[in-house]
């Protein structure tokens, strides 16, 4: 989904990449910045059942997470270390999102309903499996071979669960929010499945 409009979002950034780099921003800086305020608001604001302003801020921040990219190919930085520290702090980013969704859940969701246990449960799930499909990439990755791809990556599961909790923040049923961590979770889990079946393919023809 978001993938596509990776080429878009570069074009846009470009001035600003620039106009940091000449007020002498790194990209580290910019990667850093990006995930303390998207973890600091998800932990601050969901818990309290501010969802709609969390939901603002982070968003501002997700759309923007291209942006450390577009600054290290324009200053000739872009390598390894980037790309490593870029995608660790993201697992920082998506645990704090489901970790304060959780949290308000059990605390200040409509305290008691079943609705919200199950929401919870949820939400634990997608950030399990939220983070064995990254790890199914790079394990395949440092194993020599390839497993991109699948029906929820990153950036799509991001955009459905804070369109879900803005929804909700917004006045919709909590159910909504239920729902929508449900089709999360299997397409996570679809995902994984996916991605272990790229290598175990990928396997067989090196085993042949």
């Amino acid at each position: 989904m978001l993938h596509r409009l990776r080429g878009v979002m570069q074009r846009v950034f470009t001035p600003v990449a620039r106009a940091l780099l000449r007020a002498g921003v790194s990209p580290d800086a910019v990667t850093i910045t990006g995930t303390l305020v998207v973890v600091v608001t998800a932990l601050w604001a969901f818990p309290r059942g501010n969802l709609v302003p969390g939901v603002l801020v982070i968003t501002v921040f997700v759309l923007t997470d291209s942006l450390d990219g577009v600054m290290a190919r324009q200053a000739g930085r872009s390598g390894p270390w980037g790309a490593f520290l870029d995608s660790t702090l993201d697992r920082f980013g998506d645990a704090a999102i489901f970790g304060g969704l959780v949290l308000w859940l059990f605390g200040y969701g409509d305290d008691g309903t079943t609705t919200a246990r199950v929401s919870a449960v949820l939400a634990l799930a997608c950030l399990v499996l939220g983070s064995v499909v990254p790890y199914a990439r790079a394990r395949a990755e440092g194993l020599g071979m390839t497993a991109s791809g699948g029906i929820a990556e990153r950036a799509d599961r991001l955009l459905v669960v804070l369109v879900a909790i803005f929804v909700v923040g917004l006045g919709a049923p909590l159910v909504v929010l239920a729902v929508v961590l449900a089709l999360l979770a299997l397409a996570s889990a679809v995902t994984v499945v996916q991605r272990m079946a790229m290598v175990h393919r990928q396997a067989r023809e090196l085993a042949a």
